[in-house]
């Protein structure tokens, strides 16, 4: 039997107050953290910025592993990076309608729980890299 599963790549990205970077999808009514799914062969580390640069339009550089996240309700693992910015500039494009700044005592109400827990995992500063099981609903 083949179960096939999805590797997830996210930045958290903060400015000069701290605050972190969101982009609202095309698709949806939802806010996330620019990410998405690793492709075939590539390292997390250059998915994300990859990612990144597709939803962004910045060229970053990754400063830490913040966590990995499992969610088996949906056969997905996701590695969750700080990010720092060294290139490029902001640009809509086909999958955000929106980039912007939040920050985390203003977060929009429509983010998906799970990128509320690891925005705040990455807030917290740990030294220690988090492991987490998932099991909220993605949005």
């Amino acid at each position: 039997m083949y179960n096939s599963f999805s590797i997830g790549v996210f930045g958290i990205i903060f400015d000069q107050q701290n605050r972190i970077l969101l982009c609202h999808r095309c698709d949806y009514d939802v806010w996330n953290l620019p990410g998405g799914g690793l492709e075939k062969g590539e390292s997390p580390w250059d998915g994300v910025k990859r990612e990144v640069k597709e939803e962004t339009g910045l060229g970053v550089e990754i400063s830490k592993l913040i966590g990995i996240y499992t969610k088996p309700n949906e056969n997905d693992i996701v590695f969750s990076f700080t990010c720092n910015i060294v290139g490029g500039k902001i640009i809509l494009n086909e999958e955000a309608d929106k980039i912007e700044y939040f920050s985390i005592d203003d977060l929009p109400h429509n983010i998906s729980p799970n990128h509320i827990e690891r925005i705040k995992d990455a807030f917290q500063g740990s030294k220690e890299l988090i492991f987490k099981t998932q099991t909220g609903k993605s949005l």
